[in-house]
Order: structure tokens, then C-alpha cells, then sequence
């Protein structure tokens, strides 16, 4: 049988000595995918640091309060679902709405620059190969359904990369958000193959989705702010500075060509 993993998304270290290191499937964290581009930002989407699409919004509507949308908090909630992202937002900058109404505001901050996502460095890439030698990939991501569909609307040609797409937010099934290990256990029960646990290989950028892919029984590449301290880092399988330095050929995956090699 072909070597390969699934992916469930957060595209979101060195596997464990003596393991069967083949990937069946694959699962990427949409963050990991894209960086939100505001409208002031437009001209240069290669900035240093990429936006996560999701802090961008947060940091608007807590200026718009007068509060300041800190790394630390940015920290304990990336990753989590919106609603709980929400509410640990208003009651750590002590913001004079709901939760309910925090999500409202964030969502649609989101819808008016969410359509200018632009892909990270080599994730493109990473997902034609993938695709084109057979290896299943889905999506695991803590936004709605409806979010994802527009963060995706400048790449809708990539979703037919994926299998499937696994959400939290929007009354899905997933009951329990990260760090919890719900959603990728959900996700890899969803193909068709049924993989077990060490045959899945996830794509996170967030620690509390490194936690929750590791609770799986998972192996977890990490593509993470430069701002994640290193205890963080050395707990994924492997810890990667960007997308395109990963090598597939480490979890048995075929390797890049010549040509992707240069995408």
C-alpha cells in the first residue's frame, strides 16, 4: 500500500524512533493556508510578518474600544473556536458587549476584507503535490462554514483539493474545540479510508492546535508566529519557519521535483 498520510487542516518533528513514518492522510488548519491582506496592507502582501486573518480582526475591534489586542491574548485564543475566542477577547479587555455580540462585530469585520486572503509561501505547492500523488487532505478549521467560504473566495480552484472540510463553528458536530482533539479526530474518521491516528500528519500554526492534534495521537508540523516561544515549538513532530521549507520525504511522502521545488 502507497505510503501516504492524511491531512487535517491548520496548515496547522523528527517522528518517533521506530514508527512506520508513512503518511495515509492529511490535515490542514486554515490559517496556515492564508494571511488576511487589508485594504491599507494591499500593495505589499509581502510584509515580514503575514497577518493572521483572524488577529487582524481582532485588533480592529479592540481598538475600536480603545483596548489594545495583546500577543498574550492573541495566544490563548488562536486557535479556539469563535465563540470561545470571543468571549476570552471581552472578559480579558473588559469590553462593554457580549460574547455573542464580540462574534457579531469580529464576523463582520472579517466579510469586508476576508475576500483579500492571500496564500502563505508554499502552500499552494504543497497542496497540488500532495493532491497529484494521491495523498487525501481535508480541512480542520475553528471558523464557521461561512467564514471559510470567504477567506477561500480567491482560491475556490484549491477546494476541490480537499476530501472534505471539517468546521467548528456554525452548530457543526464538533461539540468541543481545540485544545480538545474533536475536530481531527472527526476529520480523519471522514475518509474513506478510516486511517488510524499515527497515519494522519496536521499542519498547525497555533500551539492550542498542536496540543489538540498531539491529544489525537497525531503528528503535528507547526509553520507558527515568530512570536511562539520554544517550549511550543518543540512539542510538534516538526517545527518549520515557513511551508516551503518542508520535505515531504520525512513522513514518506514523495518528494518535490525540480519544478515544484522552485514554486
Amino acid at each position: 500500500m502507497a505510503k501516504h498520510r492524511y491531512f487535517l487542516n491548520r496548515f496547522y518533528h523528527v517522528v518517533s524512533s521506530g514508527t512506520d513514518q508513512g503518511v495515509r492522510q492529511s490535515v490542514l488548519h486554515s490559517e496556515i493556508l492564508y494571511y488576511s491582506v487589508s485594504k491599507l496592507d494591499k500593495k505589499t502582501p509581502s510584509q515580514e510578518t503575514p497577518r493572521n486573518s483572524t488577529r487582524a480582526a481582532a485588533e480592529m475591534l479592540a481598538s475600536s474600544y480603545g483596548k489594545q489586542f495583546t500577543w498574550e491574548l492573541d495566544r490563548r485564543v488562536l486557535g479556539t473556536p469563535d465563540f470561545d475566542a470571543a468571549r476570552t477577547i471581552v472578559e480579558s479587555l473588559g469590553l462593554p458587549i457580549t460574547p455573542s455580540e464580540c462574534m457579531e462585530k469580529l464576523n463582520k469585520i472579517c466579510g469586508e476584507y476576508y475576500h483579500d486572503c492571500d496564500l502563505m509561501p508554499g502552500a499552494e505547492r504543497l497542496l497540488r503535490h500532495l493532491k497529484a500523488h494521491g495523498v487525501p487532505m481535508a480541512v480542520a478549521t475553528s471558523t464557521t462554514p461561512a467564514l471559510f467560504d470567504l477567506k477561500m473566495s480567491r482560491h475556490r480552484d484549491l477546494v476541490p483539493l480537499f476530501h472534505h472540510v471539517v468546521c467548528t463553528g456554525g452548530g457543526t458536530k464538533v461539540k468541543r474545540g481545540k485544545p480538545h482533539p474533536d475536530i481531527f479526530l472527526l476529520a480523519a474518521s471522514m475518509f474513506d479510508e478510516k486511517p488510524p491516528s499515527e497515519k494522519v500528519l496536521v499542519f498547525e500554526d497555533a500551539p492550542m492546535g498542536v496540543t489538540a492534534a498531539l491529544a489525537a495521537g497525531m503528528q503535528v508540523v507547526m509553520v507558527p508566529d515568530p512570536r511562539v516561544d520554544e517550549e511550543n515549538r518543540r512539542r510538534a513532530t516538526v517545527c518549520l519557519g515557513s511551508l516551503l521549507e518542508f520535505k515531504p520525504q520525512m513522513f514518506g511522502l514523495p518528494p518535490f521535483d525540480e519544478t515544484s521545488r522552485k514554486g
